[in-house]
């Protein structure tokens, strides 16, 4: 099979501010998934594909080398797993933003997977500084029986070294599409000091908050009553189900209580899915 492209370099951005860009292609090639695209511009690469838990599901480490997003900066990461294909896309670390300087951050996550494909978004925690102001835009394509389990864990302000969210604002949307018909939208803002951040149909007052979404098919009673028998020593959690797609959330003040909520919901619907066992990528214990 005729390898596509390996890792070139595109050119600079043209100013400080960075403007990157990372492209991914996976392919079924003989029950073995491979990168056959890998093109990136500016400071957004995967190393290499990793393969823990045999060939048929790649493992990818998306790796943002400056450590921290500041204002003006643009990320867009585009993946597509081809028809049978298995890709796990992670991070290395959280992800942090940092204060805007009067300009507006961005990241579009476009992801794409084909029929009978199993696509799985997984990044580690979101970190907004005080004064950030982002835009996140995810969009999901789904083909025929593909597979698609996403999480975010948002964290608001560095509590742990006594830092609030003051002042910012952070915008969202997520779209998910299966066969180009809309399965799930929502968008949202949310500005420091405004109402949406204390008000109970908001954040209540909360720091963390984190969703899961996946897309399959429809689980039994018995396994949504098992997903909601996660221990929670801190904050709420739920999980919904309507039709094929299944939504955990939670809202608190820990990140790690947020971090092993998401991990017991994926380790749990992964296998129901998919079929396949949960590995934990390797990076997530350093």
């Amino acid at each position: 099979m005729k390898r596509i492209a390996t890792d070139p370099v595109l050119a600079p951005p043209s100013h400080a501010r960075w403007q990157a860009q990372l492209t991914l292609g996976f392919v079924s090639d003989r029950d073995t998934t491979r990168l056959m695209e890998r093109t990136h511009r500016g400071p957004l690469r995967v190393q290499k594909p990793l393969y823990p838990e045999g060939g048929q599901v790649c493992h990818a480490i998306v790796v943002h080398p400056p450590g921290g997003v500041v204002g003006g900066d643009e990320l867009r990461i585009d993946a597509s797993v081809g028809q049978n294909a298995g890709a796990l896309l992670t991070t290395p670390g959280a992800a942090k933003w940092y204060k805007a300087n009067g300009h507006i951050s961005r990241q579009d996550v476009h992801l794409q997977a084909g029929d009978s494909a199993t696509l799985e978004w997984l990044p580690q925690e979101t970190i907004f500084f005080d004064a950030a102001h982002v835009r996140l835009d995810t969009a999901i394509e789904l083909g025929t029986d593909a597979t698609y389990i996403g999480t975010e864990i948002l964290c608001f302000g560095r509590t742990a070294s006594g830092e609030s969210f003051d002042s910012g604002m952070v915008e969202q949307k997520t779209s998910i599409r299966r066969d180009g018909k809309l399965l799930w939208f929502e968008q949202g803002m949310l500005a420091a000091g405004s109402a949406a951040m204390t008000s109970p149909l908001g954040l209540a007052g909360n720091t963390v908050c984190a969703t899961l979404i996946a897309v399959g098919k429809p689980l039994a009673a018995s396994m949504m009553a098992t997903l909601r028998e996660a221990d929670v020593s801190d904050g709420a959690f739920g999980v919904t189900q309507m039709k094929s797609v299944i939504v955990a959330r939670y809202l608190g003040h820990s990140s790690q209580t947020a971090r092993r909520l998401m991990m017991h919901t994926w380790q749990r619907l992964r296998p129901a899915l998919t079929g396949r066992e949960a590995v934990v990528p390797r990076i997530w214990n350093t």
